[in-house]
């Protein structure tokens, strides 16, 4: 860790994913005013960080354009799952905060493990609920849809479509990422 004051911003990351993942698997919801205040504080925290270090102003300036630059960034491939109703609004705006607290470099980083966690614990939890091969049925499905044109599309039946909590996984990212770069 190189950055001044790097590990506020890491225990603000954990803190704001953690709460996520709780309100995620309690109520299947990730709160707006958790995503967008991490928005909003993230660009403003990184700027105090490096004011706190004493650091010229136009340093502290370009860490909050980073800032938004890896929520912008990290934004983009949860928006395209969002897009095709793979992920929540919640989850989307989770990987954007993510992305605004750890900028692109380790937002990304934690996004990626974030997702290959999901991706190694969903398949056990769907078999377990016995939604596994449905699941993969229209996974599938929706998958050809993408390069089908309108009129040759299949239908998803909406009952059939299986949820997954993406909170606790995009949590374990984070705190994998914190690990690493501490």
């Amino acid at each position: 860790m190189t950055e001044p004051h790097q590990h506020v911003i890491f225990v603000v990351a954990l803190a704001v994913t953690f709460v996520a993942a709780v309100l995620d698997l309690r109520r299947g919801e990730v709160p707006n005013w958790l995503t967008y205040g991490a928005l909003l504080v993230a660009p403003f925290l990184h700027a105090a960080r490096i004011v706190a270090a004493h650091e010229p102003m136009d340093w502290a300036a370009q860490e909050a354009g980073f800032s938004i630059g890896g929520a912008l960034v990290c934004v983009i491939v949860p928006a395209i799952l969002y897009r095709q109703g793979a992920i929540g609004a919640g989850d989307l705006k989770l990987l954007a905060a993510v992305g605004a607290l750890l900028q692109t470099m380790l937002g990304v980083e934690a996004e990626m493990y974030g997702f290959f966690a999901a991706t190694l614990v969903a398949p056990a939890i769907l078999a377990y609920r016995g939604k596994l091969f449905g699941t993969l049925k229209n996974a599938g499905t929706i998958l050809a849809n993408m390069f089908r044109p309108k009129d040759k599309q299949t239908s998803v039946d909406e009952a059939s479509l299986s949820w997954f909590r993406l909170g606790p996984a995009v949590f374990f990212g984070v705190a994998l990422t914190v690990y690493l770069h501490w």
